[in-house]
């Protein structure tokens, strides 16, 4: 199975090499690599293309203006001519070698049109000290309306699921993927499978990861839900912080043990 692994850069020379490498580094090779740049002003792009030969002909990259992240995830999905397609943040990086092979094994054992997993948030200077993990489980009927979602770093669907049922909205600037994801699994109940496991190791400094972009996130979560014309749940935004709050603790509180 051919997988697309999409990854938008933007003046990222400082972290794209790690995520570049572990891509390259998955035991799985039928995969097919999309870079997506901003038209960055320092060497990112050099240090895409010092990779190129080393994807032997399975890399694709672009570098040009465009009007924010989700724009330009939408130009590397539709780019993508994988069986399943994914993203990879230019400060993300895959947390083994083998995640690429645990999802084609997963789509190919199952009848499932997407997969999802557990993400690390890890310091950005020292990736191997966890700030907080995001595992949040199977999907059970309405569980976005209680807060629930996966991490959309580990998400991983069939590519024709966007020609079907469209891509990332861009009039949301920070929580399309909340949105695209909730349009896939609640509105249009594709089927899911969770996995157990570690996927993603995410570096903490991203919008949604700052207080701020944190409290506009929550906002067009909210909004999310009247675009899909689904009943708005007043408490899907405390009960979507809660478990990060408390698992943020259990974090803080094994290190100190």
């Amino acid at each position: 199975m051919k997988i697309s692994v999409v990854t938008t850069t933007f003046n990222s020379e400082k972290t794209v090499a790690d995520t570049i490498e572990s891509v390259l580094a998955q035991t799985h090779k039928d995969i097919e690599y999309i870079v997506v740049d901003g038209a960055s002003k320092d060497s990112t792009m050099d240090i895409v293309k010092k990779y190129e030969s080393a994807f032997e002909g399975k890399i694709k990259y672009v570098s040009e203006r465009d009007t924010g992240i989700y724009n330009a995830m939408n130009k590397g999905l539709q780019m993508a001519t994988g069986d399943v397609v994914g993203t990879l943040n230019s400060d993300d990086f895959f947390a083994d070698n083998s995640v690429l092979e645990t999802i084609n094994n997963a789509f190919e054992t199952s009848n499932t049109d997407c997969v999802f997993a557990n993400l690390l948030l890890v310091d950005a200077k020292d990736t191997n000290k966890v700030i907080r993990e995001f595992c949040n489980g199977e999907y059970r009927k309405n569980a976005f309306q209680k807060g629930w979602h996966p991490a959309h770093p580990t998400f991983y669907a069939k590519t024709e699921l966007y020609k079907k049922f469209g891509y990332f909205n861009e009039t949301l600037r920070i929580a399309a993927d909340f949105e695209l994801m909730l349009r896939f699994i609640e509105k249009n109940k594709i089927t899911t499978k969770y996995i157990d496991k570690v996927f993603v190791k995410q570096r903490a400094g991203g919008v949604s990861t700052q207080l701020s972009g944190y409290i506009k996130s929550n906002i067009e979560v909210l909004k999310a839900f009247k675009l899909n014309g689904m009943r708005v749940p007043l408490l899907c935004v405390p009960r979507k912080i809660l478990p990060k709050l408390i698992n943020g603790i259990s974090h803080k509180i094994s290190r100190t043990k």
